[in-house]
């Protein structure tokens, strides 16, 4: 379970009187490969992970077969093909833009939305007039279930914590139907809901901690609720004190608005192969720095350092990983400088006697794309940087207007063997034109 993103120290008091709301999509992968396939409803669904390797979302049909999440696919083959499960490869070009369109919704209905990951979101509700907040959960799950057809469950609270497990005790508790407001904490039902949550349901716990705080007899979240802060500090330092707040109705985590900029980029692949051939991953590598500087200009920002990283099986002996840093006196965002002082760098730290399994490129330390300082060395070109700038907006325009990959640089295209295995991937429904879905009167 991911943990909670907090603040290091106590919340002022303007933070006791908030209400969350968090909008948590319904096996989400799942949810997106049903709707170009309605005929999938009711029937048991798996998308599969890199390489079609493990389960990464199921649907409630596969989940009730006993399908657990990071199912090995080749292990529960038999099951899969005994009970007809559908498969499908991870299609995440279109998971993020049905993502995309399910956020534009929620900042329609308020800007403080914070997008937490691909299929969750929280909103601050606390400066909207709302008289019954489960009545406003069922019109947001409509709205979004009309104009973008993903089910979603909405949990309502004077916390984030508190908010997340309310989204799931929705979408387990079918006479919720999908709502669950809990935002009074002094309603009568508060409690009950926190007797029947276990504590490693708690967001910020997992299965990791729930050792640690069974032996406390802290075994549901009232347990934890009711936990002294001595105690919840000396288990998980200030984080657990927070969390006992949270629990108790007052906001200690921070409100993250969508527009809050990235602090570092990080892209990178599992090969389809592994592969001691340099072009192939020179490809690679090239493929997942343009990716990165593309995501790098969208969020406004340029670097002035970078990593790559190359690595062997993890599952395999002798694993070793190589990594290779470059500088730039310049800060930049163009995607062919980033790809080309990164490949030569991982050149000198190349070992051809290995076989390569990942790679991955890290783009750290992220400064906003303003007007360039004079230095007084004068390191910085700044005629260059303005072309690098001129360059890639074009670039973006073009595959913008004519699709995804329409300019690519050259050693892009070396190779496509470092590509993982997606042998059962659906279309690309709402990214591509000649993908689109047709239908016929005859």
């Amino acid at each position: 379970m991911t943990a909670p993103r907090t603040t290091a120290t106590m919340p002022p008091a303007s933070y006791n009187d908030k209400t969350f709301a968090l909008v948590d999509c319904n096996n989400f992968f799942v949810s997106c490969e049903r709707l170009f396939r309605p005929d999938l409803e009711g029937k048991p669904v798996v998308v599969l992970s890199s390489n079609d390797g493990c389960a990464v979302a199921r649907s409630n049909e596969a989940k009730a077969l006993g399908i657990p999440m990071g199912a090995p696919a080749f292990k529960f083959k038999e099951l899969f093909t005994r009970h007809g499960v559908v498969q499908f490869s991870a299609n995440f070009e279109l998971y993020g833009d049905v993502s995309s369109r399910i956020t534009d919704v929620l900042t329609h209905i308020t800007p403080r939305t914070e997008v937490y990951s691909v299929d969750e979101s929280f909103l601050d509700l606390s400066e909207l007039e709302i008289n019954d907040y489960t009545k406003w959960g069922n019109e947001v799950r409509a709205r979004i279930l009309h104009n973008v057809g993903i089910p979603v469950s909405v949990g309502i609270a004077p916390s984030k914590t508190l908010a997340k497990l309310a989204a799931e005790r929705g979408k387990k508790d079918e006479d919720l139907h999908g709502v669950l407001d809990i935002h009074d904490k002094l309603a009568p039902d508060f409690d009950n809901y926190l007797a029947r949550t276990p504590v490693e349901d708690i967001w910020g716990i997992g299965r990791r901690l729930a050792p640690r705080m069974r032996a406390e007899r802290i075994a549901t979240a009232l347990d934890m609720k009711h936990m002294p802060l001595k105690l919840a500090g000396q288990l998980m330092g200030v984080n657990g004190k927070q969390l006992v707040h949270e629990l108790n109705g007052t906001s200690c985590h921070t409100f993250l608005p969508e527009h809050n900029p990235r602090k570092s980029i990080m892209r990178g692949r599992t090969f389809g192969e592994e592969t001691n051939d340099f072009g192939i991953i020179e490809a690679a590598v090239a493929n997942q720095t343009v990716a990165a500087a593309q995501r790098l200009r969208r969020n406004h920002s340029v670097v002035t350092t970078a990593s790559v990283y190359l690595a062997t099986s993890r599952h395999k002996p002798g694993y070793q990983q190589l990594a290779a840093t470059v500088k730039f006196n310049t800060p930049t965002a163009d995607s062919g400088e980033l790809a080309r002082a990164l490949i030569d760098a991982l050149k000198a730290v190349y070992q051809p006697q290995l076989k390569y399994y990942r790679a991955f490129v890290l783009l750290p330390d992220l400064l906003p794309d303003i007007s360039l300082q004079l230095d007084l060395l004068g390191n910085v070109d700044h005629l260059a940087a303005a072309s690098s700038k001129q360059r890639m907006a074009a670039v973006d325009s073009l595959n913008s207007r004519y699709g995804t990959g329409s300019v690519r640089f050259a050693a892009e295209k070396l190779s496509q063997r470092w590509q993982p295995k997606h042998n059962l991937r659906s279309p690309g429904y709402t990214s591509r034109w000649d993908q689109l879905p047709s239908a016929s009167l005859y």
